[in-house]
């Protein structure tokens, strides 16, 4: 898989954590550089420690899936990347936007937006990916994004919140259509 593909994976990935931050953005009035590092650091090791997992898993069972591999990776992109989308589009409930950054609370943040990532490190092993530059990759690119996104929080709003879910779902989908065809027809 190109460096190109594995970024647009970790943009992807990193879409949910990129919103959470937006929203934690629009709530911290003090001490943002601290909360945006916190928030970014956490985030970024979550989304490369799950591909990781899944990627190990994934090694553990190729030889008996090897033959489906590519129907495994498209269904498991497709469903996250359509989940993202259907996510992005349900009407905004009240959400509780809670300035607190306890260690606890942004590691149960960090935890609910990697999960996805645990599947596309399933991918990974079938896809023989080098999993060390991908991880790296992919939690650099989340990082940069949720660091950003704290300071982009209090100026965009709930806006790009709802596109950014849009924008990494739609990706997702892509991405699994490509391995699907480059396996059935190249």
């Amino acid at each position: 898989m190109s460096f190109f593909a594995v970024f647009l994976i970790g943009i992807s990935l990193s879409m949910d954590a990129f919103a959470v931050s937006i929203a934690k953005g629009m709530c911290i009035k003090n001490n943002r550089f601290r909360c945006a590092l916190q928030l970014a650091f956490w985030f970024g090791l979550f989304q490369a420690m799950m591909p990781l997992i899944g990627w190990l898993g994934g090694r553990l069972f190729e030889s008996m899936i090897t033959s489906i591999d590519h129907w495994i990776a498209f269904l498991l992109l497709g469903v996250i990347g359509a989940n993202m989308i259907r996510e992005s589009l349900k009407p905004d409930e009240e959400e509780e936007q809670s300035s607190s950054l306890t260690l606890s609370h942004v590691l149960l943040l960090a935890v609910a937006t990697s999960i996805d990532a645990l599947a596309v490190g399933i991918t990974f092993a079938f896809l023989k990916v080098n999993i060390l530059s991908s991880i790296a990759i992919i939690g650099c690119t989340t990082f940069i994004l949720s660091f950003i996104a704290v300071y982009l929080g209090s100026q965009l709003g709930n806006v790009l919140k709802k596109y950014a879910g849009i924008f990494g779902g739609i990706i997702l989908i892509l991405i699994g259509t490509k391995i699907l065809v480059e396996h059935l027809f190249f």
